[in-house]
């Protein structure tokens, strides 16, 4: 048998993850330290464990991703889960088939955790309320993206150390980012002094209720920033245009190496992907030294292992 993890199975009760926004700054703590058991496994030669062994993960993937899904696949399988990949462009839902139909039928091939990606907000709750499996929400319209918000505080905590106190800058389309709001709910619960710029139409009314510093420049939420966060813009999320043109939207809210400048010396930069480049941010500041948006993707994987490890654990499935 290969070697486990030594860290025990943290007292999470997570039948499903469904939004960072209701979990504990302890519940959340314990998945960090778990992930970062999971993180030793993924440097090893073998890269794989059997702790899943005989539980069947499904990816059910309405809405188009690239890491996100293949980040999760690959985790269910280094935890040797059985696998299933589901996607909307080759399925029933495109011949008109309800969501919750569809969720049904594939319940009754006996999945024990769906991880689902949906274009709209609540399609991870309404599954959790409808059919048996556990369900971790791999991004719900502009909701939130659980597991994309422990991966950045995943990251922040390796570079950072304690985040409490520290400032953390998310800079781009919050109105529209799901990411945006998960990384909210997971930093602030973990101490960080979070701050949000964009332009005005980006910004929700009364986002400062949730704890955070919000700006309608880009400026004062950089200066003194011990991390950097930048988003994309949206688009297939929005109406009409909320701002000018790209070259405009680079111009006063894209972070490049002279605006850097104005964070700490040495300020970790982040992006969730994927990036548009000469939008949001350079390319010499996305490729920089400074830049830890590869190791986010590595990361990724282990805070899922992790999530995954977790959900069967709650639900009794015994992960060896």
């Amino acid at each position: 048998m290969l070697p486990q993890p030594s860290a025990t199975v943290p007292p999470l009760q997570l039948r499903h993850l469904l939004a960072l926004e209701t979990l504990s700054a302890e519940q959340i703590t314990a998945l960090l330290d778990l992930a970062a058991e999971m993180k030793s496994v993924n440097q090893r030669t073998v890269k794989k464990l059997p702790t899943l062994r005989g539980i069947t993960v499904l990816s059910f993937f309405v809405e188009s991703s690239t890491r996100t899904r293949m980040s999760f696949e690959l985790a269910a399988k280094r935890l040797s889960a059985d696998t299933m990949t589901f996607t909307a462009s080759s399925s029933s839902l495109s011949k008109g088939e309800t969501l919750l139909d569809t969720a049904l039928n594939l319940q009754a091939m006996g999945p024990d955790i769906v991880v689902l990606r949906h274009n709209r907000s609540g399609a991870a709750q309404f599954l959790a309320e409808c059919i048996g499996c556990s369900i971790v929400n791999a991004g719900d319209g502009a909701h939130e993206h659980p597991t994309q918000g422990l991966l950045d505080a995943f990251t922040l905590r390796d570079k950072l150390g304690d985040l409490r106190g520290r400032k953390i800058a998310i800079i781009g389309d919050i109105a529209h980012s799901r990411v945006a709001r998960s990384n909210l709910w997971c930093l602030t619960k973990l101490g960080a002094e979070v701050h949000l710029a964009g332009p005005a139409t980006m910004i929700p009314p009364g986002i400062e209720e949730l704890g955070c510093v919000a700006h309608r420049r880009v400026e004062p939420a950089l200066e003194g920033a011990d991390a950097v966060m930048m988003l994309r813009i949206q688009r297939e999320r929005q109406g009409n245009d909320l701002f000018p043109n790209a070259h405009e939207y680079h111009r006063f809210f894209g972070l490049d190496a002279e605006r850097l400048q104005l964070a700490q010396p040495g300020a970790w930069v982040l992006h969730p992907g994927p990036m548009n480049r000469g939008v949001e941010i350079s390319a010499d500041v996305a490729d920089g030294p400074q830049s830890v948006i590869l190791e986010q993707v590595e990361n990724g994987v282990a805070v899922r292992m992790a999530v995954l490890y977790a959900v069967a654990a709650t639900r009794g499935l015994n992960p060896a």
